[in-house]
């Protein structure tokens, strides 16, 4: 499939427009853990997910990374162009979490289609708030939900994007995803444990109840 399958709003560009995309679009093949952006110094351009997974999180000055949303096929990734619009202040990584591919709009083209197009502007606002709201949901999650409420909902989250309830994940990388120490979650996947909800093996957690983890999770 080409840019114009992927593109939500690609019925409102002119002729020329759709040329420029077309010309300018660079479609790449990348392989799980290739870090796609880094931060707000590496202006990439605008990435259209067409297959795999894409993990965007932060990273505090000690290492500690929390996971702010994945992105899966036909989501688009903004931030990744964030040098294009000035209100865009902090600083996100975006890696491959699944061997993926995508579209690549550079980012003076995007900037000059956003300035040219009220289309491409008004769904570039859209966007920006969709994902600012995805964050500001993170951080009330981290301020004011229990951690094993927190981990529940994560565990489930993983199991609907693996489609699978045996799940191929290390504790260190679930504590990466939710911003906390390793140690922290051992601990409560262990509780999860003794109350039957999982059972653990090395690098791998399944799923043994799915119906109180989401009682849990609410």
């Amino acid at each position: 499939m080409g840019l114009e399958d992927f593109f939500p709003i690609w019925d409102k560009l002119t002729a020329n427009e759709r040329e420029l995309l077309t010309q300018s679009a660079v479609k790449r093949a990348v392989p799980k853990g290739t870090l796609l952006h880094n931060g707000s110094a590496d202006c990439v351009g605008l990435f259209i997910i067409c297959s795999g997974q894409l993990r965007a999180f932060i990273l505090s000055d000690e290492g500690k990374e929390v996971t702010i949303y994945r992105l899966l096929a036909h989501d688009i990734c903004l931030f990744s162009a964030s040098c294009i619009m000035d209100s865009i202040q902090f600083e996100i990584t975006v890696e491959a979490e699944k061997d993926s591919e995508l579209w690549i709009i550079p980012a003076k083209v995007y900037k000059k289609l956003m300035e040219g197009s009220a289309a491409v502007a008004n769904y570039t606002n859209q966007l920006m708030a969709e994902r600012f709201s995805e964050v500001m949901w993170l951080m009330e999650q981290i301020m004011w939900k229990s951690f094993d409420k927190r981990l529940a909902a994560f565990l489930l989250e993983e199991s609907f994007l693996e489609n699978s309830t045996v799940l191929k994940i290390t504790h260190d990388k679930i504590a990466s995803h939710m911003g906390t120490a390793r140690e922290v979650v051992t601990r409560m996947l262990r509780y999860f444990q003794s109350e039957g909800m999982v059972a653990l093996a090395r690098g791998h957690v399944e799923l043994t109840d799915m119906k109180r983890l989401r009682e849990l999770a609410k």
